[in-house]
């Protein structure tokens, strides 16, 4: 038999070797041997390791976790679940979409209030820095924003659509927060909160792109421009001045738009003191001086 042939009869001897040992695993799985099982995963974990099998290791530990979470077994699929990690972490393997997509499911089949969850977010950002997204891949914070959307849970999926590239699904996420949760007069706040921060990321185009959908979309914002809220007014003369190069005209606006920009919440009629609304006045304060230099960044490379 030729070499060739030889590899190839050995790999699929393997791929059956590993059907009947999962196929075992399973089995004890649905007869509720839970932990019999996970302690199984683990000795196969650990065995595929010594041997340098690392693929093998992160799909059968990511299929194993699949399992476990369909059962409701959240201790041991989030055990599993850092096991994929912990093989991304010591093997040579590339960021891919495929991998940051299986990451995605496993955070988003864990319980919301586990520790474990923050953990494994963290580590996964972590890894799939890849060396130029220091904050972790923009896909990975994405697919995050997109199941923490799901959840509802509004501000934490904002956090992780600031650090992806998806401006529209940042800003549709946006008018959904807005109306269940905001007030009618802080429309303007929720994006111009998200403009400002993605211009401090240097991320100008994801600016533009939630700045316009979210105005677009959003049904107590009359079309504009020109709008009739005049932080919105602001915000748009600001993108424009981005792209311009005109730093004098950032100056111009700040002077023209104080009111806008240092509108007191707390004369709200119900006196609500948004995150929003602190950030708009924080960067009011800022906008002369630190915030300046941020933005000029961008007219002097």
């Amino acid at each position: 038999m030729s070499d060739p042939e030889s590899l190839r009869c050995s790999s699929v001897r393997n791929r059956g070797g590993v059907q009947r040992v999962e196929g075992k695993l399973r089995a004890s799985v649905e007869r509720g041997d839970y932990y019999e099982a996970h302690q199984m995963y683990r000795t196969l974990f650990f065995r595929y390791m010594s041997q340098a099998k690392h693929a093998e290791a992160r799909e059968l530990m990511y299929r194993g976790a699949l399992l476990f979470f369909s059962h409701n077994q959240q201790n041991s699929a989030a055990d599993l679940s850092m096991l994929v990690l912990e093989v991304l972490e010591k093997s040579d393997a590339k960021v891919e979409d495929e991998i940051l997509e299986h990451l995605a499911k496993l955070f988003s089949l864990m319980d919301q209030n586990s520790p474990e969850r923050a953990a494994f977010v963290s580590r996964a950002l972590k890894w799939s820095t890849g060396g130029s997204s220091k904050l972790g891949h923009p896909k990975l914070h994405q697919l995050l924003a997109l199941t923490l959307w799901k959840e509802q849970n509004y501000s934490e999926s904002r956090y992780h659509f600031l650090h992806s590239s998806d401006g529209e699904g940042c800003a549709q996420m946006l008018v959904e927060y807005s109306a269940s949760r905001g007030f009618r007069n802080e429309v303007d706040l929720f994006v111009a909160q998200a403009v400002l921060q993605f211009l401090c990321l240097k991320n100008k185009s994801s600016a533009s792109v939630v700045f316009s959908t979210y105005t677009e979309k959003h049904p107590s914002i009359q079309k504009g421009p020109p709008f009739v809220q005049p932080l919105l007014n602001f915000i748009w003369f600001l993108l424009l001045a981005v792209d311009g190069g005109k730093l004098t005209v950032f100056t111009v606006l700040c002077e023209q738009y104080q009111p806008s920009l240092k509108r007191d919440p707390m004369y709200n009629e119900v006196g609500a003191f948004t995150e929003a609304s602190r950030f708009i006045l924080f960067i009011f304060l800022i906008c002369q001086n630190t915030f300046l230099f941020l933005l000029r960044s961008f007219w002097t490379e």
